[in-house]
């Protein structure tokens, strides 16, 4: 059968059966398109054609290429051979999977970055600060960027997962069915949110005191403005505009808050998650339990967050015990 269409019926795949999200899809999508490009140079048009030789051929091409790829992307265009070969194994299309003996290169592991907690007080409070003479929508963009800002560090929530989240999921009718919406008062946010992550999966997080009146003040006095200018839409945030927000208007959201903090370490949606982990396990919190407010399949991930505290513990050390140096 021919490569294209083997590598349609498994993006149709992960998209319809599995539900990867579409930045998934889409990057799977990227690196089968440049896999089957690679082949058809190489005269190979048929699955059944690729054998293993084939496969750590174009693996070693991509190795070799100016500028040299980053391990995690090499890892991540092994996983997309490697699923695309077993589908096609799975669904009759090929006799034998020329992945299977493939091994992923050894990634360096990097500790992830996070802000002190004085930093992160400093981003949240400079995220709402107005200029002198600031107009209306300043003030409006004010409240929902420091809602925005608080409740990515209150949850740890991944960008994507926080930008989708629908009024109901926030106040009246979301996290936890046993409270009665009609006995919230109006505006009233929950003390837990349910953030949607990869794989349509489902994971309940508590929101602290801050984070509650952030999202109250901003639900209530700035985004029935906000809709109003826009189509109906339950997305909790929105733009100026009245559309909801993307990604990469929370990104820069971020950027911004970070400027005027006058922060001089790079900060972004992910640094408020790493710090969110590493400020629990800093504060006791059981690993387990981060794993389950991060939404990570496997504690090996979340282990991750120990190696930062571990560090941090050992500067300290190094900086306040007399027989340390």
């Amino acid at each position: 059968m021919r490569i294209e269409r083997v590598v349609d019926a498994y993006l149709r795949h992960v998209t319809v059966e599995r539900g990867l999200s579409a930045h998934t899809t889409a990057a799977y999508r990227r690196d089968l398109e440049d896999y089957r490009r690679w082949l058809h140079g190489e005269g190979v048009d048929d699955i059944e054609a690729v054998t293993p030789s084939v496969t750590s051929a174009y693996l070693a091409a991509r190795a070799g290429a100016e500028p040299a790829p980053a391990a995690s992307t090499l890892a991540r265009v092994q996983s997309s051979l490697r699923g695309l070969h077993r589908f096609a194994v799975a669904e009759g299309m090929a006799p034998a999977d020329p992945s299977a003996r493939l091994r992923p290169p050894k990634q360096v592991a990097r500790l992830p970055k996070a802000l002190t907690i004085a930093q992160v007080e400093r981003l949240l409070e400079a995220s709402s600060v107005l200029e002198e003479g600031a107009g209306d929508d300043a003030a409006l963009a004010a409240l929902r960027d420091r809602a925005l800002l608080e409740l990515l560090y209150a949850t740890g929530g991944r960008v994507s997962e926080v930008v989708q989240l629908d009024v109901d999921d926030l106040a009246g009718g979301g996290a936890d069915a046993s409270d009665d919406p009609d006995e919230l008062p109006v505006g009233a946010v929950r003390e837990l949110v349910r953030l949607r992550g990869k794989g349509d999966k489902e994971r309940i997080v508590p929101l602290g005191s801050f984070a509650r009146a952030a999202l109250d003040a901003y639900l209530v006095r700035a985004r029935p403005i906000l809709a109003v200018r826009g189509r109906a839409t339950p997305r909790a945030f929105l733009g100026l505009r009245g559309v909801p927000l993307s990604r990469q208007s929370a990104w820069l959201v971020i950027q911004r808050a970070a400027a005027a903090a006058g922060l001089d370490v790079a900060v972004s949606p992910h640094t408020l998650r790493h710090s969110f982990a590493t400020h629990l396990l800093q504060g006791g919190a059981d690993v387990r339990v981060v794993q389950e407010l991060l939404g990570h399949a496997s504690v090996a991930t979340t282990q991750i967050y120990t190696l930062v505290t571990v560090d941090s513990l050992r500067d300290v050390y190094a900086t306040a015990h007399p027989r340390a140096r």
